[in-house]
């Protein structure tokens, strides 16, 4: 037995200990993931609020052309002619207004590049003259002739393209520019007086500028940030191993037509994949970083978790083995020694000296054994003449006329000096010991209740501010025979365990209804209550064959009951802690037994 029982504790043990583990160690997983993905969700919508923040800054370019008006006179007049009319141009302007410096269109736009650390070309394409005007850092401007009899720059500068996209390959040879780690920003100009469309403004800035604003994440930051265009191209890349490439984990154009908003945590080719989507910019800002550079975040925890669930496993299965060891050891001889007993040998005796259960049950068997040799000795009969002896003598000695005698005596001496509560509390004391000496030959339900009643006015002047009762029965039951003291002993149970003398709202009832050929006596109470492990000892206590000597009031009550009657009668309990107990008293209606 002892060994079943180790096998089904350890295998318990161990699933149970197997099973929180992993239970803990996913836990951790995914919320390690989620933080990094977090992180990386963080990182690329800053990446996102840069990008926007330079098509803001293009957009606010043109806004200032425009609100210079002579600027913009310039510009459109440099757009809509050969440079060799706009400088003479520029000369008469020049001699008309020679406190203005800030109108010439060539200065203005390399200024924008000198300015701008982040902008390696400004280019202004013009529609009428077909010429592609590049200003440069550290280069000096130059004007290309892209006619389309011999460029695919018109064509490209006609066709609906994303604000921001990768350089044209027509246009990035014609200014000779071979560096693939760029993006560009194109806005259209159009006449300020005529509203009428003369070219497109088209911004290149540097692709490795935006890493600054992933700058405050290089220390938290896993996996690679990567913008990448409507056509796939790749705009900029954190790790610098895609450009001039297609990004091989996301379909562009999917993502742009399938979503507009950030996309969901996605799992390719063993990597986490998230996506930010800016349809209306045209492209996509990707994040994505591989299973493994996660898994080394928490490997730590994984490997602590696994020694630490050995530990519990060693633990959980060695100790409870040596303590069964050791009690079914104890228990073997206990069972040897009780087989002596059986075969006549009264003499013997367990020797162990230890507290615990098994000790127990040896000092006790031991002491009854010693009991039972003295017993033995003893003349039983008359051993039991001698008790009813005594109990005759002591009964004698008690006269009741005496006790009620000596009882009004001293209610009448507290009424006579004012103590009236003292009088009927002495009142009810005498009467209701009164009912409990005199032998009657029929004890009916009333009687039974005018005991409850006493009783209970007793503590209601004793607690006369903070208790009440009530007894609610139909006069036609009065007469139903009850067995004595069945009801009495329920009612002490409430007072000595259940009031709460701390609230102004102690309340018992007693409900008398029959049902079914079942006369059901209910006593409630809104007390103290009773604990569930108390509760279930209580009921076990009182279902049990044997006389304990613990809880004789409820115990008495219920064998008696069921002793007369037979078992579906008795007593029944359920409470709640803190909301009172309710315990219901079965009687059948159809016998009449004396009691």
């Amino acid at each position: 037995m002892f060994m079943r029982m180790l096998f089904i504790f350890s295998f318990i043990s161990i699933i149970t200990i197997i099973t929180l583990s992993y239970i803990v160690f996913r836990s951790i997983a995914d919320a390690t993931i989620r933080r990094e993905l977090e992180v990386q969700k963080a990182a690329m919508e800053s990446v996102d609020r840069y990008i926007r923040q330079q098509y803001e800054t293009v957009q606010d370019m043109v806004r200032d052309l425009h609100r210079n008006e002579a600027l913009s006179a310039n510009t459109s007049y440099f757009m809509e002619h050969p440079y060799a009319d706009y400088m003479q141009h520029l000369t008469e302007g020049f001699y008309t207004n020679r406190d203005d410096y800030s109108t010439d269109a060539l200065t203005h736009f390399q200024d924008l590049v000198d300015e701008n650390a982040n902008i390696r070309h400004v280019l202004l394409y013009s529609t009428e003259q077909q010429y592609l005007s590049n200003f440069s850092r550290n280069m000096e401007f130059k004007q290309r002739d892209v006619n389309a009899a011999h460029s695919f720059v018109p064509d490209v500068m006609a066709m609906e393209t994303p604000n921001i996209s990768a350089p044209n390959d027509w246009v990035r040879k014609t200014i000779e520019e071979r560096d693939p780690a760029l993006y560009a920003i194109r806005v259209p100009i159009n006449n300020k007086q005529t509203l009428k469309n003369m070219g497109q403004l088209l911004v290149l800035f540097n692709s490795e500028s935006v890493a600054q604003a992933i700058a405050n994440y290089t220390n938290s930051l896993k996996g690679d940030i990567v913008v990448v265009s409507a056509e796939g191209t790749v705009l900029f890349d954190s790790s610098g191993q895609y450009y001039g490439r297609s990004y091989p984990y996301v379909n562009v154009e999917k993502a742009l037509f399938d979503s507009t908003g950030p996309g969901a945590d996605n799992k390719v080719q063993e990597r986490y994949v998230n996506q930010l989507i800016s349809a209306d910019r045209g492209y996509v800002v990707i994040g994505s970083v591989p299973k493994s550079d996660i898994a080394e975040a928490y490997a730590g925890i994984r490997n602590t978790i696994l020694l630490l669930s050995l530990l519990c496993l060693l633990f959980a299965v060695l100790v409870p083995a040596f303590y069964i060891m050791n009690f079914a050891k104890r228990t073997r001889r206990i069972i040897q020694f009780m087989h002596k007993v059986k075969e006549g040998d009264l003499t013997a005796r367990i020797h162990d000296p230890r507290e615990d259960e098994l000790g127990q049950i040896a000092s006790s068997f031991n002491d009854m054994l010693m009991e039972m040799n003295q017993y033995i000795d003893r003349v039983y009969k008359a051993e039991i003449r001698q008790k009813e002896t005594e109990l005759v003598a002591l009964q004698a000695r008690i006269n009741p006329h005496f006790l009620y005698n000596t009882l009004e005596v001293i209610r009448m001496r507290a009424v006579s000096q004012g103590a009236r509560d003292a009088g009927d509390m002495i009142y009810s004391l005498s009467v209701l010991f009164k009912s409990q000496v005199q032998q009657k030959r029929n004890h009916t339900l009333k009687d039974e209740l005018e005991a409850c009643r006493l009783y209970l006015e007793l503590f209601r002047i004793r607690y006369k501010d903070i208790f009440i009762y009530k007894i609610k029965v139909d006069s036609t039951l009065y007469d139903h025979p009850a067995v004595k003291l069945s009801l009495q002993p329920l009612v002490e149970n409430y007072v000595i365990h259940g009031i709460r003398t701390e609230l102004a709202n102690n309340r018992l009832d007693i409900e008398v209804e029959e049902e079914n050929g079942i006369l059901m006596i209910e006593v409630r109470d809104n007390g103290r209550g009773i604990a569930a492990d108390r509760l279930a000892e209580i009921r076990q206590e009182l279902e049990r064959h044997e006389e304990s000597g613990r809880m004789f009031g409820l115990r008495s009550v219920h064998s008696r009951l069921r002793f007369l009657y037979g078992p579906d009668y008795g007593i029944t309990i359920e409470s709640k802690p803190d909301e009172g107990t309710t315990i219901q008293v079965r009687y059948p209606v159809a016998e009449r037994t004396d009691a």
